[in-house]
């Protein structure tokens, strides 16, 4: 028997040469086919891109988010703001005659700030400039009073840990790349904490400052005693590096008024233009409603939730119904850790299967650079096709990976995975500051951003079969 086997399984090799199983068992087609396929888009993705940014839809997202930003204003896990913002969201769905608009509830952190001072009191009299850390416990009402010791580095403070005792540790550490910087912001007060330490300044993850702090979330451990943390300008944390290496005694006092109540009731906000052809199955377009309490909110993530809800008016205006479902969720609680987002993978996981990609924006809405992408060799080749269609506004890259809190369940269970990304020089500039504010946009970027994030959810959503895993 093993020679006849052999021979059905050369002739299923010849048979299906150059293609690939899908999950359903059915073959799809080869990629000449699926590149001839996606060249029949180039009339539609040019109808979004002339609609988008020189039509009637021009700078639509970026007015829609000023208003919006203008009104609200910052949109705090848990607070009465981000409230408002999700039913003004709510509300303009609908209006905008989107389908299936609903909220799913989810449990958010509620933490305020409250009243915050930072004063240098040796060798000079200094007003510090702060943002207390998210999560971040009070100071005793009379606030504390204490010598500095300054580092560099989590190294370093363990070196020198039989000084910190009883001192306010302040970080200095320097700003090569954020994600390398945000780890003394998400566990500078633990560290510290274990050294004896009574409060922690971490200077901001900033690639530039003009004595702006930056806010952000942080985590206390279980068994280490937490203290009182907040993040202090660039400019603040050299001066007093400085004076530290010079043999200077510097003496702070520190006053945080922040408060933590019991988890809060929000939403994701989710919207749709329901598949012609294949309703249950999914392409996920996204942004986070919810930003730090400071500034508008409007770079991170009002950009992201904008151009993402823009994709699905422009389906709409232009008459298109794809074959698959186009779904739009505004995230909640993204700040505090992708809250909102893990509870709705754990509510949609189990269909899974019918999730074709996800897509976040997360990363500023500045001019675009092209497509990150996080899946198969094989599901790469069609979407770097797909990018293809992009060539008459220049944006036609692709990268690896895609990035993005709110779909990182998704992708790490095999679903394919995409964030735009655009030039971020300037992002980390206003990034969790109170610099955040419409300012930072750019209604001709927007209109860009926007025409990517269309023409890649569309033919997606539109092509006969859904990408590879």
């Amino acid at each position: 028997m093993k020679y006849p086997i052999l021979i059905l399984f050369m002739n299923f090799l010849t048979q299906y040469a150059g293609k690939s199983l899908s999950r359903d068992g059915n073959y799809p087609k080869a990629f000449e086919d699926i590149k001839k396929e996606i060249a029949g888009y180039s009339s539609i993705a040019k109808d979004i891109i002339d609609l988008a940014v020189y039509g009637k839809a021009q700078n639509r997202s970026y007015e829609r988010l000023a208003v919006f930003a203008d009104t609200i204003g910052p949109r705090l896990s848990g607070s009465e703001n981000l409230d408002a913002a999700i039913k003004y969201m709510f509300r303009a769905l609908q209006e905008d005659g989107l389908e299936n608009v609903h909220l799913e509830p989810v449990k958010v952190p509620h933490w305020e700030r409250g009243e915050e001072l930072a004063m240098m009191l040796e060798p000079r009299k200094h007003s510090i400039a702060i943002l207390g850390l998210g999560n971040s416990i009070a100071t005793a009402p009379e606030g504390v009073t204490a010598e500095v010791i300054v580092v560099a580095s989590f190294d370093e403070l363990r070196r020198r840990a039989p000084e910190a005792k009883g001192k306010i540790v302040v970080y200095n550490q320097p700003f090569i790349t954020y994600w390398q910087s945000v780890q003394y912001r998400s566990r500078g007060a633990v560290e510290a904490a274990k050294v004896g330490a009574v409060a922690s300044l971490i200077r901001s993850a900033a690639s530039l400052s003009i004595r702006s702090p930056h806010t952000g979330w942080q985590n206390y451990q279980p068994g280490v005693p937490p203290i009182p943390t907040a993040c202090i300008s660039v400019e603040d944390a050299e001066m007093m590096s400085r004076m530290s290496l010079r043999g200077t005694k510097i003496v702070v006092y520190l006053k945080l008024g922040a408060k933590t109540y019991p988890d809060a009731t929000s939403f994701n906000t989710v919207a749709e233009i329901v598949g012609s052809k294949f309703p249950e199955q999914i392409v996920l377009v996204s942004g986070h409603l919810d930003s730090w309490d400071v500034g508008q909110g409007a770079m991170d993530d009002g950009g992201g939730a904008f151009v993402s809800w823009e994709a699905l008016s422009l389906v709409k205006d232009l008459g298109l119904r794809p074959k698959r479902t186009l779904r739009l969720v505004l995230w909640t609680g993204e700040e505090q850790g992708g809250i909102g987002a893990e509870q709705y993978y754990q509510l949609h996981k189990e269909n899974i299967s019918h999730f074709d990609i996800v897509m976040e924006s997360d990363e500023g809405t500045f001019k675009p650079m092209g497509l990150a992408f996080t899946g198969t060799n094989e599901a790469r080749d069609i979407v770097r096709e797909i990018m293809t269609l992009l060539l008459p506004v220049n944006i036609t890259d692709i990268y690896d990976p895609a990035e993005g809190t709110d779909i990182d369940h998704w992708m790490r269970a095999g679903v394919p995975g995409a964030s735009l990304r655009d030039d971020i020089s300037k992002y980390f500039w206003f990034h969790h500051s109170r610099g955040d504010t419409m300012t930072v946009q750019d209604p001709n970027q927007m209109n860009l951003c926007a025409a990517v994030w269309t023409v890649v959810s569309y033919v997606i959503a539109d092509m006969e079969e859904m990408l590879p895993r």
